[in-house]
Parts: structure tokens; sequence; C-alpha cells
């Protein structure tokens, strides 16, 4: 009678080596490892629209602009060192060009967005440009006070509307096609992103962020790689703000509102930073559980502080962080 010996052993110590950098799979249960968590999040965002009502439909749309700031803010704050509170900034700058597009010339959304992106992020990226030279809470306060600056340059030029706005912007063919916009711009995002972060211009944000002054003497212009890096964030904000305002047919300086600053930052806490995936997830949270709140009153503000705290103090590492590493600890049987 021979006896089977068996021990546990996890799965990912066979091949993370292979898979950090080669991506080398060789059988079908470490493709599945793999894939399964990317697949349950692509999919999960795209059969949520199919099974919630209309006004949540909505909501999830809110959650999808958060999550791109959120994004953003990540990858700034964890793979290039640079503390950008300016989400509002790019929010404003992508509503307000797409809109004024719309208003005066006629054009149509699917015109007015791709400009806007990219018009706005320029915008952005130049009025960031000077303070690139700033560090820490520093380059934070002033990005943090630029959205603020442009609520009152509308307000006292009473231009674009001023504090009416503009209204009556044409929105998108029907409420699939928004909601699958928003969705699909996430994902592209994240993967893009992620990609980025893992090529040699990932390893000098990373070098800059690390030692500023060393990949200086290296002969790299830093400032010209930051410009690269806050680029790449504004695009991603700028296009939530041009989506926003064809969302609502509206712009006006509630773009320019702290919510779209401060919010990414607690779905960052909230999803694990560093992770790139968990300020998303964050955001997909955060955003429906402050909605849920809203018929507690002015007790939502207290719940929703409580939860952060609980958050923050509980789990500071964040809930990807902690996912990940149970998901890597994950064991099975196998004969010796």
């Amino acid at each position: 009678m021979v006896i089977e010996e068996t021990r546990r052993k996890r799965l990912d110590r066979g091949i993370k080596v292979r898979t950090e950098s080669l991506y080398a799979l060789s059988t079908w249960r470490e493709m599945a490892y793999m894939i399964l968590p990317r697949l349950t999040l692509i999919l999960g965002l795209f059969i949520l629209p199919l099974v919630l009502s209309m006004y949540w439909q909505r909501v999830l749309c809110s959650a999808g602009i958060y999550a791109l700031l959120a994004l953003g803010f990540d990858f700034l704050a964890e793979y290039v060192g640079l503390v950008c509170l300016g989400g509002a900034l790019f929010i404003g700058s992508g509503g307000y060009i797409s809109g004024i597009l719309n208003a005066y010339l006629d054009w149509p959304p699917m015109l007015t967005i791709p400009i806007a992106t990219l018009g706005g992020s320029v915008i952005s990226t130049l009025i960031l440009l000077p303070c690139l030279r700033l560090r820490g809470i520093y380059f934070a306060i002033v990005s943090f006070m630029l959205p603020l600056l442009a609520v009152y340059i509308i307000i006292a030029l009473n231009v674009f509307g001023g504090t009416e706005g503009i209204s009556a912007l044409d929105t998108f063919p029907n409420i699939w096609v928004e909601q699958y916009i928003i969705l699909g711009a996430v994902i592209f995002s994240l993967f893009a992103i992620r990609r980025l972060v893992n090529k040699d211009i990932g390893l000098i944000f990373r070098g800059i962020m690390d030692n500023d002054q060393a990949v200086k003497a290296s002969g790299i212009n830093i400032t010209s790689y930051k410009t690269k890096a806050v680029f790449i964030a504004s695009i991603i904000g700028c296009f939530g703000g041009a989506y926003l305002s064809h969302l609502y047919s509206w712009l006006g300086i509630s773009l320019f509102a702290m919510d779209f600053s401060i919010v990414p930052i607690a779905a960052s806490v909230m999803g694990g930073m560093g992770t790139l995936v968990g300020p998303v997830v964050g955001a997909f949270i955060l955003t429906p559980m402050s909605e849920a709140l809203r018929g507690f009153g002015q007790l939502r503000v207290v719940l929703y502080c409580l939860i952060l705290i609980g958050f923050i103090v509980y789990k500071p590492e964040g809930l990807m962080n902690y996912l990940q590493r149970k998901y890597h600890q994950f064991e099975y049987w196998e004969r010796v």
C-alpha cells in the first residue's frame, strides 16, 4: 500500500518570479490565478448598470468620475511624489471647455469631450507648471487653492454664465451610453496607468519620488517628467469634467467644488494607496455609501466620518492591500 504525502503550498510562490516581468504562465490554474481578479473587476463594473435602478445608475456615473480623480491622485502621490489636491481644477477645466464649445458653437458631446480632455489637460498642466519646483505640503496647498482662484475669477468677471452657469447642454443619446462611456474610461485608464508605471518611465517616476536630486544628478530633467506625470493625471480628470457637464446638461462654478479634491483622497485611503486599483474600488464604495447615508440628514456626515476613521485606524493599509495579501496567501494541497 502506497501512501501519498501532500503538503500545503502557496500558489503565488510558484509563479511570482515568472509573472512579475516575463508574464510566463504554464498552467490553466496559474492563468486563472492571475486573470481572476482583473476579470472580476471588469465584469463587475459592466454588469452593475444592468441590475441597478435609474437613480443608482446616475450615482454609479458619479462614482466613475471620482474613481478617475482618485486614480490620478494615487498615481501622482505614490509614483511621482506629488500630492496634488487640484482634482477640482481638472474637473472644472474639462467641464467648462466642453460646455462652452457645446453651448456657443453647438458642437456635439462626442466632439467636445475629446477636445476638452486634451485642451483642459494642457491648460491645467500649464497652470501647475510653475508649481512643480515645490514639494510636499507646499505643492498640495497651491494645487488646492487653484480651483478657488478659478471660481472667484468667474464670479468677479461674470463670464461663462457667472454664478448661474450655463444650462441646456446636449446630453448623451441614452442612459446606456452615458453609463458605459465612464465605466470604459475607468477601466482603460486603470490598465493604462498600471502598464505605464511598469515601464522604464515608471522607474524614473519612482526615482523622482524617492530622491529627485539623485535623478537630476544622472542628467535627467525631472521637471520634464513631472510635467508629463501631471499631464497624464490631468487628462484623466479633465475627461471626467467634460463628461460631467453633459451628464447633467449644465455647467457652473460647482464644477470647481472642493468635493472633487477631497473625496479622491478619502477613496484612496479607503481603497489602499499605491495600488491604483484600490482608489478606484474605494470611489465605487464611498460614493454610493455617501448617497445611501443621505437619509440621515446631518447625522450623515457623522456616520461618514466614523466609517473613514474606522478604516484609517483599523485598516490603514487600505482595503485592496488587505485583500491582495489574503489572495496571494491562498494555499492548495500538492503531492510531495
